[in-house]
């Protein structure tokens, strides 16, 4: 009865795979499953996801019926055809244990033949892990020759897609008999329309490749190595056994799955916080579904956030890529080979100004045969600078003698924040007058995006210099070097007097570095400023006082500066 045929080896699905796939309810015609965003780690294959399922069990009891006069369940009502060859010659049945061990009416099927097919009806349901006696399974016996590549099932309904550019493929349950003879070849497409598109690069063949074997019947789990980048808005299913002889081909085939096994794209940062300037890298992980199968045609493109930028083209190790980065996107298409399970795109970015940059699902565009991925951030923090921030109520420098500096704060060259205060409730100066009350503040601070502020303030009250010719009831100096979001550090200060006389002339509102000479006595210089380490600091005199006996005074002294870690911190 038999002749040898040459032996097709197919991968099983995966055990991961097979537990979910017989997980799901089949009972149920599934359409329209949603495309899934990220949810599990990058990296981890997912199984795929059952567009469309049938178990051939709906409204079938103990009396058999053939293939074209079955309706699935809604919301589909899914019917079927075949070519004539699988409808005659004890094919084309929904053959079960529980129907009666005499062959249906002109179905072709002598009583061996009959008790055969039900046999592998119930060792499918077995298979499946459902009941053996109750599970039906469509029959393919093969009483006669069919001829090769001829439709052994195909949908009469179109089955609607969430979604166009989705990975599709199938899997089956099958049994076979008589593995000694001809091997059943099963073949399966999709339909787009007139276009029947195959997932396929060897045929399916539960005799060279069973799972188990159940009472004398080779039966698994198979699915399909060539999955489809689909476009279509709704597939259809067709199978075809490339087996032309009659002799062997004695198969059963129940749960029938269309299957989405798109690849899942993720995004992530690394290193996050990174300083402005510095440079982190963008990582795109497409991850294969846990069948593993080649996935030929992704496409996507990422807008990058605004004020972030490439530094470098990406690099990848995805199979037969193209990579890209301009105008602000990154584009790249390419595919994973078979057993692959993921591959990285990667693209060093770096951003001029400090803050926080994400990336989500809207900012991927023009994706292809890919699920959206969640969000992922990249922080750029100002550099850190350091800190020097000093503040007196007052100085004297006398050849003979020097007092102060009077109530000095202090926070040097540290890139700690911090405050130090400080007070003095009265000085005399010998020889040149006396002060009242000084109070003095040196602080650093961060806020919450990283810049940095350092801060001075010197007041200085009750001033009476020079016999009276210098007074005044108060005298303030400030100084303030700020951290903007780019790390550069703009400075200001500046005075305020209450009651300012010099030589009687009462002073206001003074412009930088005001010189005022009191003839045969001193020079006075009000608001003197000047700037620090190349403009990253400022510092600030209320007053300075220069006697022409060389002595010298200063009044309401308040400097900072913000420099970066390495350059020397000012000294005065």
């Amino acid at each position: 009865m038999t002749t040898s045929s040459p032996t097709h080896h197919r991968r099983r699905l995966l055990p991961a795979i097979t537990a979910a796939l017989t997980a799901v309810p089949l009972s149920v015609a599934l359409a329209a499953v949603h495309p899934v965003t990220a949810t599990a780690e990058p990296g981890v294959p997912q199984a795929p996801v059952v567009v469309f399922a049938e178990d051939f069990e709906n409204g079938q009891g103990t009396t058999p019926a053939l293939l074209t006069a079955y309706t699935g369940l809604p919301p589909v009502n899914q019917t079927y055809d075949a070519d004539p060859a699988w409808l005659t010659a004890c094919n084309g049945w929904l053959a079960s244990l529980q129907q009666s061990t005499t062959p249906p009416p002109g179905s072709g099927c002598g009583s061996g033949d009959w008790q055969a097919v039900r046999t592998m009806a119930g060792a499918l349901g077995q298979w499946a892990g459902g009941d053996p006696g109750a599970n039906h399974a469509v029959t393919a016996y093969t009483a006669g020759n069919p001829g090769a590549g001829k439709v052994q099932l195909a949908t009469e309904q179109p089955i609607p897609l969430a979604a166009p550019d989705r990975f599709l493929t199938f899997s089956v349950d099958a049994a076979e008999r008589n593995c000694f003879a001809n091997h059943a070849l099963f073949e399966f497409y999709l339909v787009d329309g007139a276009t029947a598109i195959p997932t396929f690069t060897t045929p399916i063949e539960p005799c060279a490749n069973p799972s188990t074997v159940i009472g004398g019947t080779a039966v698994g789990t198979y699915t399909s190595d060539r999955p489809v980048l689909f476009g279509g808005s709704s597939v259809g299913v067709r199978l075809v056994n490339a087996q032309a002889s009659g002799t062997g081909n004695d198969a059963a085939f129940d749960n029938v799955r269309v299957l989405d096994v798109t690849p899942q794209l993720d995004v992530a940062y690394g290193p996050s916080p990174v300083e402005v300037g510095q440079t982190s890298t963008l990582v795109l992980t497409v991850t294969n579904t846990a069948e593993l199968a080649v996935k030929d045609g992704w496409a996507f493109t990422a807008d990058l956030p605004t004020g972030l930028t490439a530094t470098a083209q990406p690099t990848t190790d995805c199979a037969d890529a193209t990579t890209s980065t301009a105008a602000g996107a990154v584009t790249a298409t390419g595919g994973l080979a078979t057993g692959q399970v993921s591959c990285t795109i990667s693209v060093p970015v770096t951003a001029a100004r400090a803050g926080t940059y994400t990336t989500c699902a809207a900012d991927v565009t023009a994706r292809v045969g890919l699920n959206a991925p969640g969000c992922a951030s990249v922080r750029f923090t100002p550099p850190v600078l350091v800190f020097d921030a000093h503040a007196h109520g007052g100085r004297l420098t006398a050849p003979l003698v020097g007092v102060g500096p009077l109530a000095p704060s202090d926070l040097s060259c540290t890139t700690q924040p911090g405050l130090d205060v400080d007070q003095l409730l009265g000085a005399g100066l010998p020889g040149i007058g006396s002060l009242g009350v000084v109070d003095t503040e040196a602080r650093g601070v961060v806020d919450g995006d990283g810049e940095r502020t350092a801060t001075a303030h010197a007041r200085t009250a009750g001033v009476s210099l020079l016999g009276g010719l210098v007074t005044a009831d108060e005298i303030r100096a400030r100084a303030a070097a700020d951290e903007d979001a780019t790390g550069a550090v703009t400075t200001a200060g500046g005075v305020e007097l209450v009651n300012l006389r010099v030589n009687g002339v009462p002073v206001v509102n003074p412009a930088v570095d005001l010189t005022i000479t009191i003839p045969l006595v001193a020079t006075v210089v009000v608001n003197e400023q000047r700037s620090l380490a190349g403009g990253a600091g400022i510092a600030v005199n209320a007053l300075r006082v220069r006697l022409l006996t060389g002595t010298e005074l200063v009044i309401s002294h308040a400097r900072v500066t913000l420099t970066r870690p390495g350059a020397p911190c000012p000294t005065s």
